[in-house]
């Protein structure tokens, strides 16, 4: 199986996963929360980087 951190995802499936609009992923990566890594003409996330966003979430 495939390490966490090697896989990426697109915006919109961080959105659909996490139930946030697309402006809510690009606030979170223009606050420096959520790194966006080009590949070629595509924007991802990395898993590594969705899992430290969500270790960083303020307890509810």
């Amino acid at each position: 199986m495939e390490a966490p951190m090697n896989r990426f995802i697109t915006i919109n499936e961080f959105c659909e996963r996490f139930g946030v609009g697309r402006s809510t992923a690009y606030r979170e990566n223009k606050a420096g929360r959520l790194p966006f890594r080009k590949i070629g003409r595509s924007t991802r996330i990395a898993e590594c980087d969705v899992q430290q966003w969500i270790n960083n979430l303020p307890a509810q």
